[in-house]
């Protein structure tokens, strides 16, 4: 029986290491116009830059032909699928598909607020799967002049006053027609959804200006599609200003990332239960320079087929 040992033993480390997960970030630098980058992480705390920082993806659409806000996602189709912020003052987001993470599709230009002639921006689109309707969710921050309360704004961020925005679709090629999200009292932007348990997860950052808040907010609904109560959380970042917030379980945490935009840095909160958040920025490692992206999981085999 002895001499069986070995084979058996090889087959089961063959059988652990396909199925080694990988954390993949996807995010852009500078001003997004140089396109998509990527970094990974094996422990969620330590974080490389692919291909020593190079850019996988380069913009094609919007009026800025820029790549900023990159969101990807693995499709209920076995597809990764991305959205991202086009440019400063687009009526449209930008959208692309992969089966590998390396070679994308044409990009599109999804309209999603040219209906709205008067619509500022379209800004920090994110990508999520609605596994109990079987389709796919497509939200943005938008600001509509003089259509939601007003809010006490300072001379920078004049005229800005944002919602958060969706579309649906079951195959990237039919759009429902857009409607509000998310409507709370506060200018809000940088919505992201996780799912945890029965729970949907939003994290949204309350942008009001004056007096500045720029911090991250939690609310939660049964449903994807929501509704979302606009009774928030209390802040869970910190005193610094924070945005783009992106979340995924490891272990028995949930950690949360989000831009410390004005530091020129990355933090990261972490929870057991949702409730209560430990600030571990003090324990994370990015690439430099690294500014709002998202985070995923992959396979082991699907990382080496990109770094």
């Amino acid at each position: 029986m002895r001499k069986f040992l070995f084979p058996v033993f090889f087959l089961a480390s063959l059988i652990c290491s396909a199925q080694k997960q990988v954390y993949l970030f996807s995010y852009f630098t500078d001003n997004g116009q140089d396109g998509l980058h990527y970094a990974s992480s094996t422990d969620g705390l330590h974080w490389s830059a692919l291909r020593q920082g190079a850019s996988y993806l380069s913009p094609e659409v919007g009026k800025d032909k820029l790549m900023r806000d990159p969101c990807i996602i693995r499709g209920a189709d076995g597809q990764f699928h991305m959205v991202w912020t086009s440019g400063w003052h687009d009526q449209i987001i930008g959208y692309s598909s992969s089966k590998d993470l390396k070679n994308w599709s044409p990009q599109q230009a999804i309209p999603v607020m040219e209906h709205e002639p008067t619509a500022k921006n379209s800004w920090a689109p994110e990508v999520f799967y609605d596994d109990q309707q079987k389709q796919y969710l497509i939200f943005w921050a938008t600001t509509i002049p003089g259509r939601h309360a007003d809010i006490a704004d300072s001379e920078h961020e004049k005229g800005l006053n944002h919602r958060i925005y969706y579309v649906t679709t079951k195959d990237f090629k039919k759009f429902s027609k857009t409607k509000l999200f998310f409507n709370p009292s506060f200018s809000a932007i940088d919505a992201s959804l996780l799912k945890k348990g029965k729970w949907y997860y939003m994290f949204v950052k309350n942008e009001n200006p004056k007096p500045a808040e720029k911090n991250i907010r939690i609310t939660k609904s049964r449903k994807a599609e929501g509704p979302y109560p606009v009774e928030v959380s209390a802040p869970i970042t910190g005193k610094y200003w924070a945005e783009g917030p992106t979340a995924v379980e490891i272990g028995d945490y949930v950690y949360v990332y989000f831009d410390k935009y004005i530091d020129h840095t990355y933090g990261a909160l972490r929870s057991k239960d949702m409730e209560h958040w430990e600030d571990v920025s003090d324990q994370v490692e990015f690439p430099k320079g690294i500014r709002h992206g998202t985070v995923l999981t992959i396979t082991e085999a699907e990382f080496n087929a990109i770094k």
